[in-house]
């Protein structure tokens, strides 16, 4: 930092603050985490000054030796972290993965059915803003109105009445295992291609705790973030069978050159989930979320589906008397950071919102285990229960910040 404090003292400082905000407060962001220093390194690098457009070894650029080695490195390590025959480690983003992956099996105006955004699905799944509402046709099928899961029976209806060409499974803010291998047999049974949108569990998977949509999609997409642990950024899997079609349309399709120095990130990230102590990791995460959800319900707080099986809860607070924008707003003022988020059959809107969603990968990746997170979730009801808590809450959120510092070591 030292360059930078001298040569540009304001970015610095914004950086400074917002080190001491991710330090200080307890981010239950359910699509955030905190990488390790090694793949801040990687991402920091001198790698950033390199442009490569194209594959490796068929670069339109000159002096790719290296980071064509870089990419080689992170294809190999994700193809074994997640038993895949192709893997594109190019995509800027989770929605531009998606992108390629619908501009390479689809045409313009084509059906795709996906879930609702109301229900758990992602903007790419079809929002009318999205640019996949403005160029395909989407039917959406949602949760069960008496188990608040997928409701499998309603898919295989919309999907023989809709012919979809594409179907995705996939979640932002759904808390159950997801059942690939009936969405495969939906998908066949139409003659639909399957997509798994993973962005939120692709660390569950990669560590055994999720079952796998590999050998059951024809393509899988990702983030690398969440759960992963890795930098920000988008990651494409599947057989060898599109692997041209998704390559040409990340580029030159709707990309130019390639982030070299977030692929290199992405590698590092890569050969990490690939060692014994990611595994442990993700069963604390899947453990620390059991133990939040149960904590939750026992102080009178509804869930969607009644639990987790996942890294994330969702909060109905419907009955609660207030909303779920009024909930973050209260929890953060108490420096615990959660985000606003529909629930089934939302009311309110999602600038407004009925529920919250609340994610443990960050909070575990800080060293938490049952015992802190059974803490952390009594501060949590405290101040939804009653706002004159939040003057001491504070502190004492501060101090549990404290006990688990965000960079104690490498995790």
């Amino acid at each position: 930092m030292a360059d930078l404090v001298t040569n540009d003292s304001r970015i610095a400082a914004i950086i400074q603050k917002e080190t001491r905000r991710q330090e200080s407060t307890l981010n239950l962001i359910a699509s955030e985490n905190t990488v390790s220093r090694s793949v801040l390194a990687a991402q920091g690098s001198i790698l950033t000054n390199k442009y490569a457009e194209g594959y490796p070894s068929r670069r339109y650029y000159g002096g790719c030796d290296f980071v064509d080695q870089a990419e080689d490195l992170a294809i190999a390590r994700a193809k074994e972290l997640f038993g895949a025959q192709y893997v594109n480690v190019q995509p800027h983003s989770g929605s531009q993965a998606n992108m390629a992956v619908y501009f390479a099996l689809l045409e313009p105006g084509d059906r795709i059915l996906a879930m609702d955004l109301t229900h758990g699905g992602h903007l790419t799944h079809g929002a009318a803003a999205s640019f996949s509402g403005r160029m395909f046709q989407f039917s959406h099928y949602g949760l069960s109105a008496d188990t608040q899961t997928i409701d499998m029976d309603q898919v295989a209806d919309l999907a023989k009445t809709f012919q979809p060409a594409l179907i995705v499974a996939g979640a932002s803010a759904y808390p159950r295992i997801i059942d690939f291998k009936k969405f495969a047999d939906i998908a066949a049974s139409v003659g639909a291609h399957l997509m798994v949108d993973m962005a939120h569990i692709a660390g569950l998977v990669a560590a055994g705790v999720h079952p796998t949509p590999v050998g059951h999609a024809d393509v899988i997409t990702s983030t690398t973030h969440k759960t992963l642990r890795g930098p920000r950024g988008g990651l494409i899997l599947g057989s060898d069978t599109f692997a041209r079609k998704i390559n040409s349309q990340i580029f030159p399709g709707i990309q130019g050159g390639p982030l070299m120095h977030v692929i290199a990130a992405k590698a590092v990230a890569f050969h990490e989930a690939l060692q014994p102590g990611f595994v442990q990791y993700q069963k604390q995460v899947v453990k620390n979320a059991a133990v939040l959800a149960a904590a939750l319900m026992n102080r009178g707080y509804k869930l969607v589906s009644d639990g987790t099986d996942n890294h994330m809860v969702l909060v109905d607070l419907t009955r609660n008397g207030f909303s779920g924008k009024e909930a973050e707003e209260r929890l953060g003022s108490a420096d615990i950071i959660v985000n606003k988020n529909t629930v089934p059959n939302e009311k309110k809107g999602p600038f407004v919102t009925s529920g919250i969603r609340i994610g443990v990968s960050l909070v575990t990746s800080r060293g938490m285990k049952e015992d802190a997170v059974k803490t952390m979730a009594g501060y949590i009801c405290d101040v939804l229960d009653d706002t004159s808590a939040v003057k001491k809450t504070g502190p004492l959120v501060a101090d549990l910040c404290r006990q688990y510092p965000l960079y104690a070591g490498d995790c």
